[in-house]
C-alpha cells in the first residue's frame, strides 16, 4: 500500500479557456522532468489508484491523491488538446491524524499545518483558533470522526 497526501486542494477542478467546467477533460500524472507515468489515488487510503489519464467528471473535478514524490502533470482536453503541463509538483505533504469523542474541542497540532479535515471535509479557518501548537474548535468534532491536519 502507498503512502499518500492530499494535493493542494481536496478535490481538483479544471476550467477550459472559456471559464466553463473541463468536463472529461483528461489529466496525466507523470515523474518529475519525464514522461514516466506516476500513479494517483482516488482517496487517502492510497489502495486504489486512478486511471492515468485521469477523466474529470461533468464539473471538471477529481480526487488525487499523491504518494510522497514529485510529479508532472499534464492537463489535456477530452479531445487531446494540451492546456497546459506542470513540473515539480512536490507530493511530500504529510498529516497526522486524531479521532474526535463527540466533547473534545483542543487537539494539538505541528506549527505550520496548512490544512484541517473532519471525515475528508475541508474546515474552513473560521471554525477554529490555533495558540501555541493547539487547535480549538468552536464545536467538538462528532464522536468517531477522524481529524486530519495536513503539512506540506
Amino acid at each position: 500500500m502507498a503512502t499518500t497526501s492530499l494535493a493542494p486542494t481536496p478535490k481538483l477542478q479544471f476550467f477550459d479557456a472559456n471559464g466553463a467546467p473541463l468536463a472529461s477533460g483528461l489529466l496525466y500524472t507523470y515523474e518529475a522532468g519525464s514522461t514516466t507515468p506516476l500513479a494517483t489515488y482516488t482517496d487517502s487510503t492510497g489502495v486504489s489508484a486512478n486511471t492515468n489519464p485521469i477523466v474529470l467528471d461533468s464539473r471538471g473535478e477529481a480526487n488525487v491523491w499523491l504518494e510522497g514524490a514529485i510529479y508532472k502533470f499534464a492537463l489535456y482536453t477530452s479531445v487531446g488538446v494540451l492546456i497546459w503541463t506542470v513540473d515539480n509538483i512536490n507530493g511530500s505533504t504529510f498529516a497526522s491524524n486524531a479521532t474526535g469523542d463527540g466533547t473534545t474541542t483542543a487537539f494539538s497540532v505541528v506549527n505550520g499545518f496548512t490544512a484541517i479535515y473532519i471525515n475528508g471535509v475541508y474546515q474552513n479557518r473560521n471554525t477554529y483558533t490555533v495558540t501555541s501548537g493547539t487547535v480549538t474548535f468552536t464545536e467538538a468534532p462528532p464522536y468517531t470522526s477522524i481529524i486530519e491536519v495536513v503539512y506540506n
